[in-house]
């Protein structure tokens, strides 16, 4: 329950403070007094967005506080209670607007976020405006309040989670089926590339490998010969440099005994004769392994015009080869298993759309459900209110859907995050008429009771604590505005009503009664509010409301008949 209302610097309003009690509270005062000033404070507390407009002329903040009862096991309690906060000392909001910057939220003391005291005050506070009025007009709207009348918010959320579970899935399996089309036509010369690189079998270092080789096999005839003839010149001809060194190590032999430092100089030569028959055997073996087929050199130097070709079309260099060859490997498996990848997809696809038909089936069936319901207590709400011809009607609809481009029911109707349904609600003022669009039909008054009417059945579902009737008057007078207070008494049963009323016939029914007038201090022009707690005060007022300016005794009269008379208390 709305307990306390606190307003500064706001609008026309530069300080004021009010208290609600429990059952209906009316605000009446003459038209641009700031009546529908203080709804559109507590809109802002309950968390709409915030205009820097909105700050009094001269001002460099507006200040708006709001303290709510709470029940210990409410979730504004369970909300606050996980913040940290003490449940038990009631909710208190208050909002700074300042003129430049951003809007500041606290939440019993604390800063906030505006995101939280939407959570927090989502379910406190039910207002109905000139806004609301309008937005009743509106088919999108139906749908809303069809699903708030009938409880279906849960399975609504499972639906819109699958829904926004598919829409992406279903993209994401266009986007790699059109990735798969690319890659298919691309395929040819990606295989091409692949299987030249592949084919080639080229090694690392193998371009420097046979460069080195190259020189080799250019030079192999004359490598040849001087190996030939360092072998013959050392070891095979008659004289050579072994058979001549032999000689004189023979030589200096004879003498070895004779002199000790010659028998050293026989050994160093002889292990010299020796390293040069062993380099001797090591040059034969060699010239046996050189290359003399002039088709290596050529086999050379076609297997280096290969790789040369190679790395110019494919980077520049063996590195930048390989590399080109592992992305086209990659690419190829890739393609090759996009099939599969697409299939996986298409399978959960498959599986979520069959859940999410699943629960929009069960989605409508409610809807159909409660729409008769929601239709019989509207028009049990509306011949309450002087409309008993009037007939309600909840038409519900599907549209049918593209199956290319749409997710759709079985029956081919298109799916959205709100199910299958499009609701609509119609009216026949009078007999004879066909049902129609609000929009098309409802005058002023008959819009202002459909409002109520709706208000009232949807009351019964939804756990406000209080509820906030702006302009529920417009367009209606004489016994009909009497059946509205009446019903806005009935209300105050169950919840505490705060009602914004110009007519006396509505008012009278009010538990407690405010003033609300402008003056002009200083130059200035204010909102005062003034509880009216004597039955003088509210027959003063309810006069006003019936005589305008000039109060006679008469509209006195009438006033004190209106607010202590019998039919102020219907049974």
């Amino acid at each position: 329950m709305l307990s306390e209302l606190a307003i500064k610097k706001f609008a026309i309003i530069d300080d004021i403070r009010i208290s609600f009690h429990a059952g209906l509270n009316v605000l009446t005062g003459e038209t641009g007094a700031g009546k529908s000033i203080i709804i559109q404070a507590v809109s802002l507390l309950l968390g709409a967005r915030a205009s820097a407009d909105l700050v009094r002329t001269g001002e460099d903040a507006a200040e708006l506080e709001a303290g709510f009862d709470i029940a210990p096991d409410s979730e504004p309690a369970q909300l606050l209670a996980d913040q940290g906060m003490d449940p038990h000392d009631g909710l208190i909001i208050r909002r700074v607007i300042p003129r430049s910057g951003n809007s500041r939220v606290y939440i019993n003391s604390r800063q906030s976020t505006l995101e939280f005291l939407k959570q927090v005050a989502g379910n406190l506070a039910g207002i109905s405006s000139q806004h609301a009025h309008q937005g009743l007009l509106r088919d999108e709207n139906h749908l809303d309040m069809l699903d708030e009348f009938a409880g279906n918010q849960v399975l609504r959320r499972d639906v819109t989670g699958l829904y926004r579970t598919l829409v992406p899935l279903n993209r994401q399996i266009q986007e790699m089926e059109a990735e798969k089309t690319r890659r298919e036509a691309e395929k040819e010369l990606i295989q091409f590339q692949f299987d030249e690189i592949q084919n080639a079998a080229i090694q690392p270092d193998e371009d420097e490998l046979l460069e080195k080789r190259k020189q080799v096999l250019a030079n192999a005839a004359k490598i040849f010969e001087s190996v030939n003839a360092t072998v013959h010149q050392v070891y095979d001809r008659e004289g050579s440099v072994v058979e001549q060194l032999a000689g004189l190590m023979s030589g200096i032999s004879r003498f070895r005994d004779a002199d000790p430092a010659l028998a050293a100089a026989a050994d160093r030569l002889d292990a010299v004769i020796l390293d040069l028959q062993d380099i001797t055997h090591t040059l034969r073996d060699h010239a046996d392994t050189i290359d003399l087929d002039p088709e290596s050199l050529d086999a050379v130097d076609r297997r280096l015009d290969l790789i040369s070709k190679l790395k110019r079309k494919y980077g520049g260099s063996l590195d930048t080869l390989f590399a080109r060859f592992r992305e086209l490997e990659q690419h190829l498996d890739q393609t090759l298993d996009m099939d599969h990848r697409i299939q996986e997809r298409i399978r959960e696809k498959k599986a979520l759309a069959h859940q999410l038909r699943e629960k929009a089936a069960a989605l409508s069936e409610h809807r159909h459900n409660a729409a008769d319901r929601l239709a019989a207590l509207a028009a049990d709400e509306l011949a309450a209110l002087e409309m008993d011809k009037a007939r309600f009607q909840v038409e519900i609809f599907q549209e049918p859907g593209d199956p290319s481009r749409d997710i759709c029911t079985r029956s081919g109707h298109k799916l959205t995050a709100a199910g299958a349904d499009r609701v609509r609600f119609l009216l026949s003022p009078n007999p004879g008429e066909a049902p129609k669009p609000l929009a098309k039909i409802a005058s002023g008054g008959e819009l202002s009771r459909i409002v109520l009417a709706l208000k009232a059945v949807l009351s019964r579902t939804r756990s406000f604590e209080t509820l906030i009737f702006d302009e529920v008057d417009a367009g209606i007078g004489g016994a009909t505005s009497d059946k509205v207070g009446q019903k806005l008494a009935a209300l105050a049963d169950h919840h505490q009503v705060i009602c914004i009323t110009h007519l006396a016939q509505i008012a009278r029914y009010g538990g407690h009664q405010f003033r609300i007038a402008k003056q002009v201090i200083n130059g200035r022009t204010c909102t005062d509010i003034v509880p009216l707690t004597t039955l003088e005060d509210r027959i003063d007022e309810i006069a006003r409301m019936l005589g305008g300016a000039a109060i006679t005794p008469a509209t006195r009269t009438h006033a004190r008949e209106l607010l202590t008379g019998p039919a102020n208390n219907p049974s």
